[in-house]
């Protein structure tokens, strides 16, 4: 059985450790199959290039209980090591409390957890603090093990191997100081692989630091992979599967659309300023008869050819709004798409394309899509855990779910009256309620529109990706020659003076 790799709080090192262990795997010729607990994106996308596979979120306040257990027991029983990077500190959840935390998902999952402390600072004060993440609970875990990050000298690590085990705690090896163990990172997180232009010597460099500072004799059997399970189902084709019944063909939510011949294309934003999204996406997309295609708008591209829906998944489109503002043919293509009632789904930084405005980092604005009545500023910051209640049916809900999503932007908006925008009749999207978060309306909603802040993942709520299908399958496809890079009458508005 694996680990869970967790620490008292952010910035202590798990990802380094979990980046390191990934390493290690390769280097030795072994595969490994990482998850991330949380609805985290960036923190997955280094351990999914680093292990060479994807890394899966498991988040039982987004996707449920069962589908955590079936997605760690699918895809961790087909590699030969598993390991599993915590989010936040151990005991961290909704709120106050520890539901959806770290330690509910290593007791969910029976896993022990490795605790990776950040020791720079410390000597026997650290007997008391593992001490009381090792007792504390409800939900109490089992602790394998410490690693000790930035440990400065032999001394110092003598001091902290005596301080455990005065307490009975293996000491599982320690994080030296080192360039290559320091991540770059911005507002919302690490950098990007892409964006890591060394990532393939960090990665040597971390394999042959684990090699020498870790005890891998003892942490190489927590990285097994779980027992064979008595049912090894999909966890997509058993999401779909779960899917109540509504008033449509019974296959509609496990199948392509009636009549479909062929998957239908769907163009999904894919670049830099759009790489937020789950893999379960694109595979439950897959399921339903869809052929999920990138499509850069920073490279201007046009939709692509007799694509049925877009989706703009989020990412950072304010560090990149000057040249999106310039990419006439992407933005006039989206607009003929809305014009022709494609279905579009944006989330978050996705939605920042959709608005008539966006203000880069240094406070300039930039004229975006131009179809919704927002302009979008740098403002405080929105982060936790959301549930929605939609208040009328929409292109992916319905009138009284109630689904739980996960909400991580400083970009507001700025409502404006309404000035001919194609999707200017879309209604708001839902209510939103959040622990320390006043309840508010949000979000924009229509037949072939849902733009919203909140990141959602299909998992969770496996009838949105089978009724996006049916809305692709009954779009008209957009004409080759429709694509326009003219704007729409009277836009861009007059440029707005960052202080406005």
């Amino acid at each position: 059985m694996s680990c869970l790799i967790a620490a008292p709080c952010s910035g202590s090192g798990k990802t380094l450790l979990s980046l390191s262990l990934a390493a290690v795997a390769r280097a030795r010729g072994e595969t490994i199959q990482p998850f991330k607990v949380g609805p985290d994106y960036l923190d997955p996308q280094l351990l999914g290039a680093v292990a060479g596979r994807p890394c899966r979120n498991l988040d039982p306040l987004l996707c449920g209980e069962e589908w955590v257990r079936r997605s760690y027991r699918w895809h961790g029983g087909r590699a030969g090591r598993v390991l599993v990077e915590g989010v936040m500190g151990l005991f961290d959840g909704r709120g106050s409390g520890s539901e959806g935390s770290s330690a509910a998902v290593a007791a969910l999952l029976g896993l022990p957890v490795v605790l990776v402390v950040e020791a720079s600072r410390q000597a026997g004060s650290l007997a008391a603090l593992v001490r009381g993440f090792r007792d504390h609970g409800p939900p109490r875990v089992s602790l394998a093990g410490v690693v000790l990050n930035r440990v400065g000298s032999e001394r110092h690590r003598l001091l902290l191997a005596e301080a455990l085990a005065a307490i009975e705690v293996p000491l599982l090896g320690v994080l030296p100081s080192h360039p290559s163990l320091e991540l770059p990172s911005r507002h919302l997180g690490l950098l990007t692989p892409g964006e890591l232009g060394d990532l393939g010597e960090r990665q040597r460099i971390w394999a042959a630091l684990a090699e020498e500072h870790l005890d891998l004799a003892r942490l190489w059997p927590l990285l097994a992979p779980p027992p064979p399970a008595p049912e090894r189902r999909d966890p997509i084709r058993w999401c779909l599967d779960q899917v109540p019944p509504e008033p449509a063909p019974p296959h509609a939510h496990v199948s392509a659309p009636a009549g479909a011949r062929t998957p239908l294309p769907v163009a999904i934003a894919s670049d830099a300023a759009f790489h937020f999204r789950y893999p379960e996406a694109q595979e439950l997309l897959q399921a339903c008869g869809l052929s999920p295609l990138p499509w850069s708008p920073l490279a201007d591209d046009p939709l692509p050819p007799d694509c049925r829906a877009v989706l703009l998944p989020g990412g950072y489109p304010e560090l990149h709004a000057a040249r999106l503002a310039a990419s006439r043919r992407s933005l006039g293509s989206l607009r003929a798409a809305a014009r022709a009632g494609l279905p579009i789904v944006a989330e978050c930084g996705g939605l920042l394309l959709l608005g008539r405005e966006l203000e880069d980092p240094d406070g300039l604005p930039h004229p975006m899509a131009g179809l919704l009545p927002f302009r979008a500023r740098r403002g405080p910051l929105s982060l936790g855990y959301r549930q929605a209640v939609p208040g009328a049916d929409g292109l992916l809900v319905r009138r009284g779910e109630s689904l739980c999503g996960h909400e991580f932007h400083r970009w507001q908006l700025l409502p404006q009256p309404s000035d001919g925008e194609v999707l200017a009749e879309a209604q708001s999207l839902w209510q939103l309620e959040g622990w320390g978060s006043p309840g508010r309306i949000e979000g924009w909603s229509a037949p072939t529109v849902h733009a919203t802040w909140l990141h959602l993942h299909w998992a969770g709520c496996p009838a949105i990706p089978s009724r996006l299908a049916r809305s692709a399958a009954s779009a008209v496809p957009l004409p080759r020659n429709a694509v326009s890079c003219n704007p729409v009458s009277g836009w861009p508005p007059p440029p707005m003076s960052a202080g406005a």
